[in-house]
């Protein structure tokens, strides 16, 4: 390891400089997630995971736990995405310069990777809550002179090409993200794996708890494996096999060639199965805690891998973060405290409707504005939009509202309604790129009917945007597949009510007819939409707390629990403080 003086990270937008050793005094919890979404000029995230991801990181910022976030710097970011006109998704690089918004650190690690030495160096990143606090991100870097024009590859493309690019990645996050912070001067507690990507980092700690080999009896184990599964904690996030990495030990052999490997395969194979390396055995073997991201998700886990227990600490987002500032100024006026202490939105009862009307009213038109400026689409203000906006493939059946296009036809033609989508395909997954250009497809076929717009290039920015601006917010997965979900969340910070099928976070947040309504299939939303949810909307004239006693429940049944601060604060008293 080399190390040279610490140069503090200079932020326009700070009084003073924030350097390095204001984070090095008390320990700390490091939060490694392959993907952390930081800001929408930061493209290091590529859906839900890094957004989450992100928000547990302001939330510790405004909370003021002692956290660190450590993450891959993806110098060419997730994709940028372009649509054509028949809604056909082209990925360009997503380039970004790191030297914009932080300072490189004065550590760099090597990690072998085939037999060769990669050096990783760092850029420190700090997260800066408008209640005060501060949480530092650590941004991993092999784009360094020393390292081999193919090695300084790893950390440019999030989630590259290949089984190779891949485990590579994962050796640098999880090995060099441990040797990082100890080069750094780090004090670190608990170690938390945010999914699978970063379990590696459990094996460094083995390394540096192996015993000495002359107190090694025959039989007995070389490491001290209790006491690092003391130290580290595993979030899962997906039922779906296809989230979860896998890795054949040739390729482990290779990558791991030589005295790379910090344990033997050996132990490997018993850590992580027989057959294959999966990375979320591996995490589940090296950690004493173990939780999903909403109470149904814990079970499915529990039964993919049975002999571990899993509990659910479920998912929130970060109050300021998704909040309009239309519904910001509201709550600062009558639940003043509400963005460090959200469950103190259950008193927005006492909001007058005028006003909840008003402040929607204010995100709605930004909404239809930032529409008609990215798509050319005209929408109307006095009509409701329905928002569906997620990554985009086939369990999440984005396609689900069209499956019927005459009786959707027939509903508008009664009580007119307008869409608003938004999302991106994995490069690789084609059929979450044909259900893109399906729902272009679909939208000319609905033209004159019922506006519908497709946003390109969704980031955080457009995601706030259309959270706040729809009237009523749509989630169609195929149950069991949705683990969490927090797009509902967010609307409902904003007074926007679900429709949404009963799976993941919605099993625990419909209340019907409440905090919004559940659907099974195509049939019960048509239903719905027709026969409770428009109406509703269309007698706001006649019946203004019909509507609006929805978007109040929405905040008071679902905002006030939803969010990242009680997701912290347990996450805080279950898994970091045993």
């Amino acid at each position: 390891m080399r190390r040279r003086a610490r140069a503090p990270i200079i932020r326009p937008m700070a009084a003073q400089p924030i350097g390095i050793d204001s984070f090095l005094g008390d320990p700390r919890v490091a939060y490694f997630s392959m993907e952390i979404a930081l800001r929408s000029e930061i493209p290091t995230y590529a859906g839900g995971l890094g957004v989450l991801a992100g928000d547990t990181l302001r939330t510790a910022a405004d909370l003021r736990l002692p956290m660190v976030g450590v993450t891959l710097v993806s110098r060419a970011g997730y994709f940028r995405q372009e649509l054509d006109a028949s809604g056909r998704q082209i990925e360009h690089p997503a380039h970004w310069d790191p030297a914009r918004w932080g300072v490189p650190l004065d550590a760099k690690v090597a990690v072998r990777i085939a037999g060769r030495s990669v050096w990783v160096g760092a850029w420190l990143y700090v997260i800066e809550s408008p209640l005060g606090g501060l949480a530092p991100v650590i941004l991993l870097d092999t784009d360094l002179p020393e390292n081999a024009s193919g090695d300084r590859e790893f950390t440019h493309q999030l989630y590259g090409d290949g089984d190779d690019y891949r485990l590579a990645q994962e050796m640098v996050l999880g090995l060099g993200g441990v040797r990082i912070l100890h080069a750094l001067g780090f004090r670190i507690s608990d170690y938390h794996m945010n999914e699978g990507h970063s379990a590696l980092l459990g094996l460094e700690l083995l390394r540096r708890n192996a015993y000495r080999p002359e107190d090694v009896r025959p039989g007995e184990p070389a490491y001290d494996l209790p006491r690092v599964r003391g130290r580290c904690r595993f979030t899962t996030h997906t039922p779906v096999e296809a989230g979860h990495d896998r890795f054949s030990y040739d390729l482990v052999a290779r990558l791991f060639a030589g005295k790379t490997a910090p344990v033997e395969l050996s132990l490997l194979r018993e850590l992580g199965g027989a057959d294959v390396l999966n990375m979320t055995r591996l995490a589940l073997n090296l950690s004493d805690f173990v939780n999903g991201v909403a109470k149904r998700h814990a079970e499915i886990s529990s039964g993919m891998f049975p002999g571990y227990k899993v509990r659910a600490i479920t998912n929130g987002v970060h109050p300021y973060t998704w909040t309009a500032q239309s519904f910001r100024a509201l709550y600062d006026r009558y639940v003043p405290g509400w963005s460090v202490e959200p469950e103190l939105l259950v008193r927005a009862d006492a909001i007058p409707a005028e006003a909840l009307s008003a402040a929607h009213v204010s995100a709605k038109g930004e909404l239809i504005e930032r529409v008609r400026a990215l798509t050319g689409v005209g929408l109307d203000a006095a009509r409701p939009i329905l928002g569906f906006a997620r990554r985009m493939t086939a369990y999440k059946r984005p396609d689900l509202l069209f499956t019927d296009m005459e009786r959707l036809r027939r509903i508008a033609a009664q009580a007119p309604f307008q869409i608003v989508l938004g999302g991106k395909a994995h490069p690789h997954d084609e059929e979450g790129k044909r259900l893109i250009a399906l729902l272009h497809e679909h939208a000319r076929a609905l033209a004159g009917i019922v506006p519908v717009a497709y946003l390109p290039e969704y980031d955080l920015a457009l995601a706030q945007l259309v959270v706040a601006g729809a009237d009523l917010w749509l989630n169609t997965p195929l149950p069991p597949f949705e683990a969490s979900g927090t797009s509902g969340m967010k609307a409902a910070f904003n007074g926007v009510p679900s429709l949404s099928v009963l799976d993941g976070w919605w099993a625990e947040g419909c209340i019907e007819g409440v905090t919004g309504w559940s659907v099974e299939d195509a049939a019960a939303l048509y239903d719905k939409l027709e026969r409770i949810v428009l109406p509703l909307f269309y007698a706001r004239a006649a019946d203004p707390g019909g509507w609006i006693g929805v978007m109040r429940g929405a905040i008071t049944k679902n905002a006030a629990y939803f969010n990242s601060h009680r997701m912290m604060r347990r996450y805080a008293t279950e898994a970091y403080l045993r």
